[in-house]
């Protein structure tokens, strides 16, 4: 057992933790998404640490256009998305709504921003952020998801439906192998005491050491000793958590294994990963994801509105 955490669920939504910094976002983007009140919509919103995203499925099916803004603190949360609604005209429109969001711990919190979330959608859903990036890898129902972005999470289900987690305690308590933890081992390392107290006293302190992370990788991957050594503790401290959520799952012969968030999205380093569970005894498939996190809680959401629209007709 490493120091993270292993928690268990069995018959609820996992744990999550970490957050993910859409492509090519911007403080404020908003692409096309439908005005009509005639069209009616699944929403899927994706809520990370930094960034919220929000995908809009027609009734025909499609894809409607995407929006990108600087995430809320969960408590404003169902504010935020009531401006919104009001901004697009959504309000009553959207049939179906599945919230992905950072720090709904406990099925209390889930119940609690589900109330809070009322009259967005006749049908709301609530699920961790970490969930939507498993369903966005994952098209069986069997898999683990190794996540490490800002922080880190793994994630596993079984065939039927049991879901365990290890780490995503955050920056105090874990987050082994994250962004965070990979700039923290650099800068103790390599920077002078100038340069941690300037970093660590920010107000963004978490984000902004989570930002040299990616330097601290391709460092490592040009053959800076220092860098390798973090790079290797931290895709070791990954590979034993997923060990972890393999065994306590009971998986047996190869597990599909796939990565998510900013520091597993290198190729490079998600290789590592997959070599280091191998050294662990886990025999990998390797997935990659197939649509992002906020697309699999839009489909998720157009699942509920077609069954609220079956259950309708009957």
């Amino acid at each position: 057992m490493t120091c993270a955490t292993l928690a268990r669920e069995e018959g609820n939504h996992p744990i999550s933790r970490g957050s993910r910094t859409p492509h090519n976002a911007r403080n404020c983007q908003i692409m096309s998404l439908p005005r009509h009140r005639e069209c009616r919509l699944a929403v899927g919103v994706d809520v990370g640490g930094t960034w919220l995203r929000a995908a809009a499925v027609g009734s025909d099916g499609h894809r409607h256009g995407t929006v990108a803004l600087r995430a809320p603190r969960v408590p404003e949360l169902a504010t935020f998305l009531r401006r919104l609604w009001r901004r697009r005209r959504w309000t009553g429109c959207v049939d179906a709504l599945v919230v992905a969001s950072r720090g709904v711990w406990l099925p209390r919190e889930r119940r609690r921003l589900t109330r809070a979330l009322g009259g967005l959608a006749p049908r709301v859903l609530v699920i961790p952020d970490v969930e939507a990036a498993w369903r966005a890898t994952h098209d069986g129902p069997v898999g683990i998801l190794v996540l490490a972005g800002t922080g880190s999470i793994v994630l596993g289900r079984t065939a039927r439906g049991r879901w365990v987690r290890a780490g995503g305690l955050g920056p105090l308590l874990g987050d082994e192998g994250s962004g965070f933890w990979i700039g923290r081992q650099w800068l103790r390392a390599r920077a002078s005491a100038a340069t941690q107290r300037r970093l660590a006293t920010r107000g963004d302190a978490v984000a902004a050491i989570a930002a040299l992370a990616p330097r601290v990788v391709a460092r490592a991957r040009g053959g800076d000793p220092v860098a390798a050594r973090v790079i290797r503790e931290a895709q070791g401290h990954l590979a034993r958590q997923a060990r972890e959520v393999t065994r306590a799952l009971g998986l047996r012969g190869a597990v599909p294994v796939g990565g998510a968030g900013s520091v597993m999205g290198n190729a490079w380093f998600a290789a590592g990963v997959s070599r280091a569970l191998a050294r662990e005894g886990v025999n990998v498939r390797w997935r990659t994801s197939r649509v992002a996190p906020v697309d699999a809680a839009a489909r998720l959401a157009a699942t509920l509105a077609a069954d609220r629209g079956r259950r309708g007709r009957a």
